[in-house]
C-alpha cells in the first residue's frame, strides 16, 4: 500500500479549501486520494498533493531503493524508502498548490479514457465526439453535443441542448441545461448551471448555482498567461485559459460576468448583471 505523507509545501486552495488540497477534491469521476491509491505502486511514499504521472512511478521505480522524485525546484513529490539518497528529476508530475491545478490533473486523466462507458441514459438524439462516462441514473437528453472525452457522474440532468467539450469532469446530481456551454473544466456535485451560460477552463465546487447567462471569460487579450492573486501576491498561474474558481454553495445573479483567473469564495453571492473583477472573498 502507498502511504501519503502530510505536504510539506501546502500551497493555497481558497476557495475549495483551507490549507493542502483535501484529499476529497473532486477530479475526472473520483476523489483525488482515489486516483492517487490506483496509480502509485505498492511500498512507495508520496506527498499528500503530489500528483505523480505513471511515467514517474516507473522512473521511481526503476531507481529502486533509497530514490526519491523531485519537481523542477527540487521539493519532494514521492520516495522509494525512508532514506532516500538519489534524487531523480520528475518528468510530468509536479505538487498541487492552487485550485487551478486541478485542470492539468483532470486533462490527463480524462483524456486518456479510451473506452464509452454509458450506465445512464444516454438519447439517440444526443450527438457523442469522443470517450464518455455516464453514471447510473443521468439522463444525457436530446440535441446534446459531446465533442472530447468527458466524465459524468450520478443522478445528473445533461441537456437538452448543451455543448460539452475538451477534457470535462461533472460530479453527482449536477444540471447542466439549456443552451450551456462548458468546456475543459471541473463541475462539482450537486451543482446547477441552468440556461444560458459559458463555464470555460473552471474548477466549480459542490451546490453551486450558476444564474441565467452567467458567463466566464477565460483569455486575456494580450494572450498571456493569467495571474492570480493568493495571498496578496499575484502569481502566474502557467495557464493562458482560466476561467473562474469557484468554492461550494455559490449563487450568482442572471447575466452574473465573471473576469478571467477570478475566484469566488464560498456561500459568496452576486446580483443579477454583476462583473467579478476581483475575487469575491464575501458578500
Amino acid at each position: 500500500m502507498m502511504q501519503r505523507v502530510e505536504a510539506a509545501v501546502a500551497g493555497n486552495w481558497w476557495p475549495l479549501a483551507e490549507g493542502s488540497v483535501p484529499e476529497s477534491q473532486f477530479v475526472a469521476g473520483r476523489s483525488l486520494a482515489e486516483w492517487q491509491e490506483e496509480l502509485a505502486p505498492e511500498g512507495t511514499i508520496m506527498q499528500a498533493n503530489a500528483w505523480v504521472s505513471s511515467e514517474d512511478w516507473q522512473k521511481l521505480l526503476a531507481a529502486g531503493e533509497a530514490a526519491v522524485l523531485v519537481d523542477g525546484e527540487g521539493r519532494e513529490l514521492a520516495r522509494m524508502g525512508e532514506k532516500a539518497a538519489k534524487s531523480l528529476q520528475a518528468v510530468s508530475s509536479f505538487l498541487l498548490l492552487h485550485p487551478w491545478d486541478l485542470l492539468k490533473v483532470n486533462e490527463s486523466l480524462v483524456g486518456q479514457l479510451d473506452e464509452n462507458d454509458f450506465v445512464g441514459e444516454v438519447s439517440p438524439a444526443a450527438y457523442i465526439e469522443g470517450v464518455l462516462h455516464v453514471g447510473e441514473g443521468t439522463r444525457i437528453l436530446p440535441g446534446v453535443f459531446i465533442e472530447g472525452n468527458a466524465v459524468i457522474g450520478k443522478n445528473c440532468k445533461i441537456g437538452p441542448n448543451c455543448y460539452i467539450r475538451g477534457n470535462t469532469a461533472i460530479g453527482d446530481g449536477v444540471h447542466i441545461g439549456q443552451a450551456v456551454e462548458v468546456k475543459n473544466s471541473i463541475v462539482g456535485h450537486g451543482s446547477s448551471v441552468g440556461h444560458l451560460s459559458y463555464v470555460g477552463d473552471s474548477v466549480i465546487g459542490s451546490k453551486v448555482n450558476f444564474g441565467a447567462a452567467t458567463v466566464t471569460s477565460n483569455l486575456r487579450h494580450d494572450g498571456k498567461n493569467h495571474r492570480s492573486i493568493v495571498s496578496g501576491t499575484l502569481v502566474d498561474t502557467g495557464r493562458r485559459k482560466l476561467g473562474t474558481i469557484v468554492g461550494d454553495n455559490v449563487h450568482t445573479g442572471i447575466h452574473t460576468a465573471i473576469y478571467p483567473g477570478r475566484k469566488l469564495g464560498p456561500n459568496t453571492t452576486t446580483r443579477p448583471n454583476a462583473s467579478v473583477e476581483k475575487d469575491l472573498t464575501e458578500n
